[in-house]
């Protein structure tokens, strides 16, 4: 199974290391990295393994689309709170840049005020 490159980016998407996986399937960082490299055929077992760890089903590395690992209703495992964090997160930006676009605004009035008009 040559799924691999699909591995290391929902690893990546996790934050975790080679190390941290390696570790949880009970074999070398270099074993774990011909694993991503795609330098060894991955057996059905190891791929179970590594999605138990990766907290994935196995037909979410195969059919890994990282627009789909993010959107909650085609992804069983994002949680709730990781949704409400993120959403947060998005929110807290908007109002960062309406406040910026509106200190800019004042800014561009008060020249045109000084300046003249262009």
């Amino acid at each position: 199974m040559r799924q691999n490159p699909k591995i290391k980016r929902i690893r990546e998407l996790k934050n975790y290391t080679q190390e941290y996986l390696a570790e949880q399937l009970g074999i070398s960082q270099a074993a774990y990295s011909k694993i991503e490299k795609t330098k060894v055929n991955l057996a059905i077992g190891r791929l179970e393994q590594i999605a138990i760890v990766l907290e994935v089903g196995i037909e979410d590395i195969i059919n890994f689309e990282e627009i789909k690992y993010f959107n909650k209703k085609d992804n069983p495992y994002t949680s709730d709170t990781n949704s409400l964090l993120i959403r947060k997160l998005y929110e807290d930006k908007i109002i960062l840049l309406e406040t910026l676009l509106r200190k800019t605004d004042f800014e561009l009035q008060c020249y045109k005020t000084r300046f003249g008009a262009l």
